[in-house]
């Protein structure tokens, strides 16, 4: 085989792509023990069901991981949007900041269908998301990851009801 060869070449790209579709299609729950799930309705209607994933003895602390599995069509932008809404309500009185985060989960979450899920990753230096096993983008801030997960897991939760279920080991 010539070195020149495009099979030699396609063979030599796809060793060097190899490590990145890995990278992208990680398991964000590997090493993590699975702790509680639920469902989320709005108005009676499911929403998603919810499954968390930590290490130790408290789901609260990073790494963890909250996989939401989506029962109707969502838009992405709406996804955001619901989620600066919950911080706010949970206590972060800064627009600028939320904002921002606002901008930077509108161009990480897809529009999602039903049987879709959405994994977040909390890890301390901030939250990785992955959409279907794939990963599809990080926010490198831990105040973001902190109020992000809380949307769930925080004792003022809008999700009370959820946040229990979650939050008990089975």
């Amino acid at each position: 085989m010539k070195p020149s060869s495009p099979l030699r070449r396609r063979l030599v790209l796809g060793l060097l792509a190899a490590p990145l579709a890995a990278h992208g299609s990680e398991d964000p729950t590997a090493g993590l023990a699975r702790w509680g799930s639920g469902t989320f309705r709005r108005f009676g209607f499911l929403v998603y069901e919810a499954t968390l994933w930590a290490s130790g003895e408290d789901p609260r602390r990073p790494p963890l991981a909250l996989r939401l599995t989506y029962k109707r069509n969502i838009a992405g932008k709406a996804i955001a949007e619901a989620s600066v809404k919950e911080m706010r309500q949970l206590g972060i009185p800064d627009d600028e900041r939320l904002r921002r985060w606002g901008e930077q989960m509108e161009r990480i979450f897809p529009d999602v269908g039903p049987e879709d899920h959405i994994t977040g990753l909390h890890l301390p230096q901030g939250a990785r998301f992955f959409h279907n096993g794939r990963l599809i983008g990080s926010v490198g801030d831990p105040a973001f990851a902190e109020a992000f997960f809380a949307i769930w897991l925080d004792p003022r939760t809008s999700a009370p009801e959820l946040r229990a279920a979650l939050l008990r080991r089975g």
